[in-house]
């Protein structure tokens, strides 16, 4: 059975991990009742974020744990994650982060859209209904100006390019050709959208409201700041030889929304 899995990543979150995952399992079990995965992959965390999850992964079947022993940034730990989902039969693959500042109550509704008529769903901070708390005027600039550099940049129509709460139907993360991406920080989410529009799959933006998270230490640096800023003008060049190399390949005509969720 092909089921919903949600990939977390985790460096040093031993604060966050017991009860994100705790939140997310609530709102899975109504949204998945025929059964859902949730995936925790850890870099190595020193403060104990990997035991913890084994732990879970110990009393609940349908927690995982991938470990991984170095810490390389957020877009390899997501590949890995997606890969070992996929293959695993996965029908929709979840990105959250780990730490609250994406409501685990979103998930039922990014699931929801794409099993409807979304290829690829969005939890989108700059579309109405949508928004961002806790944070000061520089932050709401570089995350703001950054989806907007990127959008004017890449010429896509999607408001939201550095947000990190998705809901991607598997054939999306199978067509893209996963193993050419080589963003490892939020460059790795523009990167994702933007071969998934240059597909042809449909993306649809959920708004969402993100807060800063309680516990624990952010991970944004200048060095991913910058890492996005270069990348975004190496993707077309990258897409187009992912295509030509066949390891990409373009979305196939969607079938209508009914048939789908029938599906």
């Amino acid at each position: 059975m092909s089921l919903p899995w949600l990939i977390l990543p985790t460096f040093n979150e031993a604060g966050n991990i017991e009860a994100i995952i705790a939140a997310s399992r609530e709102v899975l079990a109504g949204a998945a009742p025929d059964g859902y995965r949730i995936l925790v992959v850890d870099d190595s965390s020193p403060d104990g974020t990997g035991e913890i999850a084994d732990r879970l992964a110990a009393e609940h079947e349908e927690v995982l744990v991938l470990h991984r022993t170095e810490r390389a940034g957020l877009g390899p730990a997501y590949l890995a994650g997606f890969a070992h989902a996929l293959e695993h039969d996965a029908g929709y693959v979840f990105e959250m982060d780990s730490d609250f500042s994406h409501d685990p109550r979103d998930l039922a509704r990014l699931l929801e859209a794409a099993r409807a008529d979304a290829d690829l769903a969005l939890g989108s901070r700059y579309v109405p209904g949508g928004g961002v708390t806790d944070w000061g005027p520089l932050r709401r600039f570089i995350s703001r100006g950054g989806s907007e550099y990127a959008r004017i940049g890449l010429r896509l129509p999607v408001h939201d390019l550095t947000g990190g709460f998705k809901c991607f139907r598997a054939e999306v993360l199978r067509s893209i050709d996963l193993v050419s991406v080589r963003s490892r920080g939020y460059a790795f989410q523009v990167e994702l959208t933007y071969r998934a529009v240059r597909a042809g799959f449909r993306v649809v933006e959920i708004p969402i409201v993100f807060r800063d998270r309680q516990v624990g230490t952010s991970k944004m640096s200048s060095k991913i700041v910058v890492e996005a800023m270069w990348r975004v003008w190496q993707l077309p060049r990258q897409w187009r030889r992912a295509l030509a190399s066949g390891r990409a390949r373009l979305a196939e005509p969607t079938p209508p929304s009914g048939e789908r969720a029938a599906a």
